[in-house]
């Protein structure tokens, strides 16, 4: 399930380096091919919206498999397609077809997996995930450079197959056996149940807003900061941003500890302070290596906060489960989406101190809500 996980973080993060390549090839400026990156990740956002139900309905894993063999087939048709337009829709394709895999794999966890060691074996799945994040730009890359961005695509591609082929033969008959009730879930009609709910209405603010302040806030704009303050390079200044993944990767293998050692009310509250001392280095820092040493603290601080919302998620409705995590991908993006804007505008109108510093002082009040909110004392 990790290597799954990863083709669908490199599917996302593969072409960051590849769009001067593409835009060369189809004789068009950056801002033409910059949807393919904005059009995978809308579509995928959209997708959880089928492929949640979907999964309920029929069966987790057979959803699964299905989405990963639709999403190999468009990393191959990717790699040969012959104009701009068809390389768009086909990543536009991608996007939809793999947004089953990770939510439905952590709604997968929430049915196999008591409650108490969920939160580590979401972490064990995130791994994928967090080394595609490191991995994928410069393998992409240099696979790029070397025999064309085309290649990147078919390898992708590839690989994806294989790990198709993989769940068919290791599940067996399991694959395609819907499990008990699959067929007698509640549908679409689930996103509203979870609405109905106050602990679920609760999740997704506290989703949404994580996304709001961070995934579309602080961290997008990272790499600018570092462009700008210090004069780093586009690689460099990526190679900073990358470090996230080394705090991810410390924390998706220590997850049980800290669990055990802190408790899921700990680990929300210290994440979230943490994540604001960092957001203050980055605000006020003097040197780019003071954003370094931080930026690989925040991947663990993150999913020490972000890890307890993905484990609540996963019992919101627990007799939908994959609707459950599809709602929270989604609310998690649509406050992505509005977060990115609004960061935006508050740099270009106050710069990058305030906007750091204003999103430090969120994330603070988001962790003591969360915490009061939505995790009982015990």
């Amino acid at each position: 399930m990790a290597l799954a996980a990863f083709t669908i973080g490199c599917g996302m993060r593969m072409l960051d380096p590849l769009l001067p390549m593409l835009a060369r090839e189809f004789n068009v400026g950056l801002g033409a091919v910059a949807p393919l990156i904005g059009g995978f990740a809308l579509a995928y956002g959209v997708g959880q919206l089928v492929m949640g139900p979907l999964g309920d309905r029929f069966g987790k894993m057979p959803i699964v498999a299905v989405s990963m063999a639709l999403y190999a087939g468009t990393q191959v048709a990717a790699a040969f397609a012959g104009e701009l337009g068809t390389l768009l829709t086909v990543r536009v394709l991608g996007g939809f077809a793999c947004a089953a895999v990770i939510p439905l794999l952590m709604a997968h966890i929430g049915d196999q997996v008591a409650y108490e060691h969920r939160q580590a074996m979401i972490g064990q799945l995130l791994t994928g995930m967090v080394v595609s994040q490191l991995l994928a730009a410069p393998l992409s890359g240099a696979v790029a450079e070397y025999a064309g961005w085309r290649s990147a695509f078919l390898a992708l591609g590839v690989m994806t197959a294989g790990m198709t082929v993989f769940f068919a033969l290791r599940l067996g008959p399991a694959l395609w056996r819907a499990p008990e009730g699959a067929g007698r879930t509640i549908g679409l009609s689930g996103f509203l149940r979870i609405l109905e709910r106050k602990p679920g209405r609760r999740l997704l603010l506290a989703a949404a807003t994580n996304g709001f302040l961070l995934f579309g806030g602080a961290f997008p704009f990272l790499a600018s900061l570092l462009i700008e303050r210090f004069e780093l390079s586009a690689a460099g200044a990526g190679a900073v941003a990358a470090s996230f993944g080394l705090g991810s990767l410390l924390y998706t293998q220590n997850a049980a500890r800290l669990l055990r050692w802190l408790g899921e009310r700990r680990l929300v509250l210290w994440g979230g302070i943490g994540i604001a001392v960092a957001l203050c280095v980055f605000a006020l820092a003097t040197a780019w290596w003071m954003v370094a040493v931080a930026q690989c603290a925040v991947g663990l601080l993150f999913f020490m906060l972000h890890g307890v919302l993905q484990a609540r998620a996963t019992e919101a409705l627990p007799e939908a489960r994959g609707t459950a995590v599809a709602a929270f991908a989604m609310a998690l993006f649509l406050g992505q989406s509005l977060g990115s804007v609004v960061f935006g505008g508050i740099i270009v109108a106050a710069g990058f101190t305030v906007a750091f510093l204003l999103a430090a002082c969120g994330v603070v009040a988001m962790a003591i809500w969360i915490r009061a909110a939505l995790i009982p004392p015990g």
